[in-house]
């Protein structure tokens, strides 16, 4: 299985649970490479991690810090860091920006997209948030009680619903309804 191990990666919704709150992030990051010998020894490692770093937006100050000393997103930062240091063909991503805010989900989502497109990394992103699924994925697999009911390229999904499973979902989304002028409308403030 180790070889199996190396090319299919996982990046888990909680960094917190499944980072190991011990070790510093320069270990939790070099230890796989050294493991599965994408590193042949401790100092290539250290480059291809500080290398990565820049590609993840991590400062190195954070090599030596503990999960529990970084953000949110920089902890699902270094979980991402994990997973596509290793070069997998594959990499599982599981709910991994429900927990964050809407800023640090939209830099998350770009940098995955950009790894993907970068490594040539196949992802498999599961998500509850339609929007979120829409803005990175190619093709969608919508999903009842663990079976498929739909699939096909996310704009056409979207756009043309044949599951009412799937319709009942996207109409589900907020959309708000915007006046097209409201921006170049004089608004007073309003007086009692």
């Amino acid at each position: 299985m180790r070889p199996l191990r190396r090319r299919m990666q996982m990046i888990f919704q909680d960094p917190m649970t499944s980072l190991n709150p011990r070790h510093t992030v320069r270990r939790i990051l070099t230890e796989p490479l050294l493991f599965h010998r994408v590193a042949p020894d401790r100092a290539d490692a250290e480059r291809r991690v500080r290398m990565f770093f820049d590609r993840v937006a991590l400062p190195l100050s954070c090599l030596d810090r503990t999960p529990h000393e970084l953000s949110g997103g920089q902890r699902q930062r270094v979980g991402i860091a994990r997973a596509a240091l290793l070069e997998p063909d594959f990499v599982l991503a599981d709910e991994i920006v429900s927990g964050l805010d809407v800023s640090t989900q939209a830099q998350a989502l770009n940098l995955l997209k950009n790894l993907t497109r970068d490594l040539g990394l196949a992802m498999a992103f599961i998500s509850h948030d339609l929007a979120v699924i829409r803005a990175v994925c190619d093709r969608v697999y919508v999903m009842k009680a663990g079976r498929v009911v739909e699939e096909g390229p996310c704009e056409d999904v979207f756009a043309a619903p044949r599951s009412r499973y799937t319709q009942l979902l996207i109409d589900a989304i907020p959309l708000p309804e915007i006046d097209p002028g409201w921006l170049d409308r004089d608004v007073a403030p309003e007086t009692d």
